[in-house]
């Protein structure tokens, strides 16, 4: 494959842009850009454990997911270029500040650059594991480039229906293209979990292997449950589950054609929180299935975790502490 981004086939799209003169799909060029760098708590225990994740969160991305949290950073394009020597930096000045894990979001479009900056980041004495936070639209052969320097994959596994995928996010091949990432991952990546302590308090530790992400789309319940039995089949006892319910309308901050082309794209599911009864029948086939090993996201109505990207704290102060903004640099305490 080409590992630079001329003719561009970095991902499952391949869009064949010549990213070095003009942006792909992903409406990003050859430069590397983050938007902030933070030590977050709202991931997975496993992840957090004691001192939170050390997010960073890179900016656009390969997928047009209508109902995108991070849509400001990943298809509105917030965030500053940054070079190899200040990827490394962030990723050091991450783990100085208690990081358990460098998790890289929403890289597809970057393999060869964070590939090299996570290289400069090991080679200036970076240890602690990397993990590779993604929608799940990668591409094997870039996948490639990260061996020996990720060891902990984080995708989604969004949905197995190409028409819902095609509707929602622009990619009518993802299922299949997401099912060959996660099994990749999978067969390269064994479990390894630890126990640490900090403070008389014991946690579990992931070092090495897959957590795969489910979010629960509201209505589409035998959606998820196809997703689920295709994991039961695949990753069961080989990785971690996630299924998630904190699915949540956003306030797009957009008008025009461009928030009634969101919206047309959204009819494709219930755009509203998850109810109590979607979350007990989720919760009767997660006991039906009996995973070796699965976090399920307690129901929640609080919409304040929403992120905010132009801020330089971008989430709540119990979710994340920043460390590094696309405005601001890196930030002091």
């Amino acid at each position: 494959m080409n590992n630079g981004y001329e003719s561009c086939v970095l991902c499952p799209r391949r869009c064949g842009a010549d990213r070095t003169v003009r942006t792909g799909f992903c409406r990003e060029g050859e430069e590397l850009r983050v938007s902030v760098a933070c030590l977050h708590f709202g991931e997975e225990p496993l992840l957090t454990v004691h001192g939170g994740s050390g997010t960073i969160f890179l900016t656009g991305c390969n997928l047009r997911c209508a109902f995108c949290q991070n849509y400001q950073i990943s298809q509105k394009g917030l965030g500053r270029a940054v070079s190899c020597d200040e990827f490394a930096e962030i990723c050091l000045r991450l783990e100085k500040a208690g990081a358990e894990n460098i998790n890289i979001v929403t890289g597809s479009h970057h393999a060869p650059a964070v590939a090299k900056g996570l290289s400069e980041a090991r080679r200036r004495g970076l240890s602690v594991p990397v993990c590779w936070n993604s929608s799940g639209y990668d591409s094997v052969e870039s996948l490639s480039l990260l061996d020996g320097l990720v060891s902990i994959y984080l995708p989604d596994l969004k949905t197995l229906s190409a028409e819902l995928s095609g509707s929602l996010c622009d990619a009518a091949d993802y299922p299949e293209a997401a099912k060959k990432a996660v099994s990749w991952m999978i067969s390269h990546n064994p479990l390894k979990i630890v126990e640490v302590e900090k403070d008389g308090v014991k946690k579990e530790k992931i070092m090495s292997g897959v957590i795969v992400r489910h979010l629960f789309l509201p209505g589409k319940f035998f959606e998820t449950a196809d997703v689920l039995a295709w994991l039961k089949e695949h990753a069961d006892k080989k990785a971690i589950i996630s299924l998630m319910s904190q699915y949540t309308p956003v306030p797009f901050k957009e008008s025009g054609e461009e928030l009634s082309r969101r919206m047309r794209a959204l009819d494709a599911i219930e755009n509203r929180l998850v109810s109590e009864g979607e979350d007990a029948d989720l919760r009767d086939l997660v006991e039906a299935y009996d995973f070796d090993y699965l976090f399920y996201q307690d129901l929640c109505a609080d919409t304040e975790w929403l992120p905010d990207f132009e801020r330089t704290q971008p989430f709540s102060y119990k979710l994340a502490k920043p460390v590094w903004h696309w405005k601001d640099g890196f930030i002091d305490g």
